[in-house]
């Protein structure tokens, strides 16, 4: 919750720019996240159902030390490609769950038996979701390639 001091969402000139549009930073975070060999890697597309964000990016790291590594290499994967850090972090002292607010992308980094008890791949089954296939990075995903290419035409 936010406090008296802190907005509880972020500025609206904090939104993505048309240098960096949201699939390309989800892109970014899910190649990070196979950099960094989490499994169940998965991309949730919230544009038709939530304003909350456009994209869920959710992976599992086997320890908590996998899950510091892959919430690590996100941050200086994004900071390094798109020049930008999270807008809110969370989780990083406990490392069971780690949440990654980027506005438009919010990054959830879960060890196994939190990812199975908050389950929240499901509580967005209405939206369109893709896994990563084991071994994949974010060239194996049909949502984003297409809203990638989507971009490159519009420029």
């Amino acid at each position: 919750m936010a406090s008296p001091n802190q907005p509880s969402s972020p500025e609206p000139s904090l939104r993505r720019t048309p240098d960096n549009p949201s699939p390309v930073l989800a892109a970014r975070v899910v190649d990070a996240m196979a950099d960094k060999r989490a499994s169940d890697i998965t991309v949730i597309d919230l544009r038709e159902v939530s304003s909350m964000a456009d994209f869920f990016v959710i992976g599992t790291g086997g320890s908590d030390l996998q899950v510091k590594a892959i919430a690590n290499g996100i941050m200086d994967t994004v900071e390094d490609t798109c020049g930008e850090t999270p807008w809110k972090r969370e989780g990083m002292d406990h490392l069971q769950w780690v949440v990654l607010d980027y506005v438009d992308v919010v990054v959830h980094v879960f060890l196994p038996e939190k990812r199975a008890h908050y389950r929240i791949d499901r509580l967005w089954g209405e939206a369109d979701s893709e896994q990563v296939p084991e071994h994949g990075d974010a060239s194996d995903l049909d949502l984003l390639q297409a809203l990638l290419q989507r971009s490159l035409d519009d420029a």
